[in-house]
């Protein structure tokens, strides 16, 4: 492998094992080791641990923000359906995987926010794209006749924001998808009631 490529399986590795066991839990040559990497070499591909986990963190919303481009681009379905097909699937993951993982963005939130600035304000930065996302497709179901034209569509998109990564959390604690399921629910049975 090229050093791209090299960096780019530490970055894959190094998400899916502090995905389970969280960034100061994850050693550096636990991720080498599975990367065959050799031990030394892991500063010949990133300056620090803080630059690697912002590289872990850049991937995961990468690949995040192509969901959210293939759920809430799909202009084969109403707007609202869009949102609902985006939930519906994070809650089939979750389920998959028996509740273990939850959102990386938001377990590193929880993390790291209070310990580094510049984790915290790189995750604040995703939060607020997510939201705006959720809010473009919020608009356009304004705009189809599907919310009600009062409905301030930016706090509307942070209360699904964080009440969908709350929902993500306590699914996590309980080892129950339940808490997503009743979000869901609630969510499309009051807020995002159709007009």
């Amino acid at each position: 492998m090229d050093k791209n490529e090299t960096r780019a399986t530490i970055i894959r590795i190094g998400t899916d094992l502090i995905g389970r066991q969280g960034f100061n839990a994850t050693g550096i040559d636990a991720i080498l080791r599975e990367a065959g990497v050799p031990k030394g070499s892991f500063y010949y591909y990133f300056k620090s641990k803080e630059e690697f986990g912002l590289a872990v963190i850049d991937h995961f919303a990468d690949r995040y923000d192509q969901r959210l481009d293939t759920f809430l681009n799909d202009e084969e379905v109403t707007p609202l359906n869009r949102i609902r097909n985006l939930l519906e699937s994070g809650l089939a993951r979750l389920e998959q995987n028996q509740c273990t993982r939850g959102c990386l963005i938001g377990n590193l939130g929880q993390e790291l926010a209070d310990q580094n600035e510049r984790f915290r304000a790189r995750l604040e930065e995703i939060f607020s794209s997510w939201k705006e996302r959720y809010a473009a497709c919020l608009r356009e179901a304004q705009g189809a006749g599907e919310l009600a034209p009062e409905l301030d569509l930016s706090v509307v998109a942070g209360f699904i924001l964080s009440g969908w990564e709350g929902a993500v959390l306590r699914a996590k604690v309980m080892k129950s998808p339940q808490p997503l399921r009743d979000f869901i629910v609630t969510l499309f049975a009051t807020v995002l009631r159709k007009v």
